[in-house]
């Protein structure tokens, strides 16, 4: 946060927030305005390295997550299968598979598929956040005695936890008259509804299998 912060800190003490736009990367301006003339090779560097990074990481944990919604019932079968060396091997095949129509996508529509993928993602990052505040605030109503104890008290709790969701709301309203963001609102909507029709078919009434014998899969083929 102090790097983040301090970073855009220096940015606006040198160049006016509504001008931004017009000189390309803020970074390399201002690396370029101290005297670092090789500011966009490293600026590219650091973006490529932290990219890969990323996708590493992405690919393993995608593909073990596939595998233990296979395991799980709540996505076809087919992901279960794992390597000699317990990889989920159909798993991590299926995210590169993903992967690559996400490229061949960026080649056709380089303007509008970066939109669509960042819209989609913005309100399935907020669902998380009000499931956290619901579920503390029922957890805290079916544990009252456990709480009157409890060695953290939360401050203000549980006005805070619904100010914290009409703040939610109300940025989701927000987004909804902004012309700039209902795009992000709308491709939420559609995206979380293709989620729930895919649990529907895959996820409900899929295994009956106890979970005991779920997790002794998983554990026999270490992720």
């Amino acid at each position: 946060m102090i790097f983040y912060i301090g970073a855009i800190f220096v940015i606006v003490t040198l160049y006016p927030w509504n001008e931004l736009d017009s000189i390309g990367s803020p970074f390399v301006a201002t690396f370029a305005k101290i005297g670092i003339t090789a500011a966009a090779g490293i600026i590219n560097f650091v973006v490529v390295t932290a990219a890969l990074s990323g996708c590493n990481s992405g690919i393993y944990s995608a593909g073990r997550m596939l595998y233990t919604l296979g395991v799980n019932g709540q996505a076809p079968k087919i992901f279960t299968k794992v390597s000699g060396n317990g990889v989920p091997l159909l798993g991590t095949i299926g995210v590169l598979a993903g992967l690559v129509i996400g490229v061949v996508l960026s080649y056709i529509a380089p303007k509008n598929l970066f939109v669509y993928v960042y819209s989609a993602s913005v309100l399935p990052g907020m669902v998380p956040w009000f499931v956290i505040l619901i579920s503390q605030i029922q957890f805290r109503k079916m544990k009252k005695a456990e709480m009157k104890n409890h060695p953290f008290k939360m401050p203000f709790a549980p006005v805070s936890n619904y100010v914290t969701i009409a703040f939610l709301i109300a940025v989701l309203i927000g987004m909804w008259f902004n012309d700039e963001t209902r795009m992000s609102l709308v491709a939420g909507i559609v995206f979380l509804g293709l989620v729930t029709v895919c649990y529907f078919v895959f996820g409900i009434g899929r295994s009956a299998e106890p979970a005991a014998s779920k997790r002794k899969k998983i554990l026999d083929h270490p992720q």
